[in-house]
């Protein structure tokens, strides 16, 4: 049962305690806290002396032309940003005492997913689901802590194409030993629920690379999908990014980059319960993001 409290307001104190607090995100835990106060000179010096934006835009300034042109080409967004990119990139290696800059890199960016299998481990499974709706909690335009929440509809419709950059350090432990990533797809023909596998096969071992495949039809009806990792007898490291689950005219994995596969509850996807749910992990077997260097 959940416990409850409430304080007393005295009458000549309700208009200054209400200018004092606000409410916060309603949608996982309500609450009410103190008003963000504005930040004197003194403090915004502080706060600009320990960002390392400057840092990173002095490092970005004595790049080349031709520099800049390949930090923007690996950009993974629509729109292409060089300084985005490198910036991203550039914070966690600072962070991480990491000498230098990175090389840019078509297959990945800044963070990735890593999944790890130690003995005494063999397999592990995790799933991102994809309801047909589900709400979400949005900003709303204009106003600087205030969130909506909006219907997500992912109305499904082949063709589906499925896309994933990786990196794999593997080795077998026994027959019938494989690595895939996978939509599990759901369509109906004459009254029968079928699932067809839509698979991306990957090699034990592998320098970072990508691979896809796409699916334009089904018999009958397609209906809905999930997304899969699934090692099966396998020991070591797979390291993953760039995850792209495209149909409809837009790509709708949640979390494309990979900047946070253990991600449960999230302020945006409050209803979708993790990014990436576990659903054969022993112990030996982990996943998480992490700075590849």
């Amino acid at each position: 049962m959940a416990k409850t409290s409430h304080i007393q307001i005295p009458v000549e104190l309700e208009e200054k305690y209400y200018q004092s607090v606000q409410s916060m995100d309603r949608f996982i835990i309500p609450r009410i806290r103190a008003k963000t106060a504005l930040l004197s000179r003194r403090k915004k010096l502080l706060i600009a002396n320990r960002s390392l934006l400057p840092q990173c835009s002095a490092i970005w300034n004595n790049f080349t032309d031709e520099q800049k042109q390949d930090w923007k080409d690996v950009d993974s967004h629509s729109q292409k940003h060089g300084f985005r990119t490198f910036l991203a990139d550039q914070v966690q290696r600072i962070k991480l005492d990491l000498a230098g800059t990175a090389t840019p890199n078509q297959y990945h960016q800044n963070l990735v997913g890593k999944i790890l299998i130690e003995d005494p481990a063999e397999e592990i499974k995790i799933a991102q689901l994809h309801p047909s709706s589900y709400w979400i909690s949005q900003r709303v335009e204009g106003k600087d802590n205030m969130f909506q929440p909006v219907e997500i509809n992912e109305n499904f419709a082949l063709p589906l194409k499925l896309t994933i950059s990786y990196k794999s350090d593997l080795t077998s432990t026994g027959e019938g030993s494989f690595v895939r990533f996978y939509a599990s797809i759901r369509h109906l023909y004459q009254g029968e629920n079928l699932n067809y596998d839509l698979i991306v096969n990957i090699p034990l071992q592998s320098n970072w690379t990508s691979g896809d495949i796409t699916i334009s039809e089904l018999i009958g009806k397609a209906i809905s999908y999930n997304l899969y990792i699934h090692l099966y007898k396998v020991t070591g490291t797979l390291l993953i990014d760039n995850i792209k689950t495209e149909h409809s005219g837009s790509n709708w994995t949640i979390d494309t980059f990979c900047n946070k596969i253990e991600q449960t509850f999230s302020r945006g996807f409050y209803q979708v319960a993790q990014i990436w749910s576990p659903i054969t992990l022993p112990a030996g077997a982990s996943y998480k993001s992490i700075y590849p260097e």
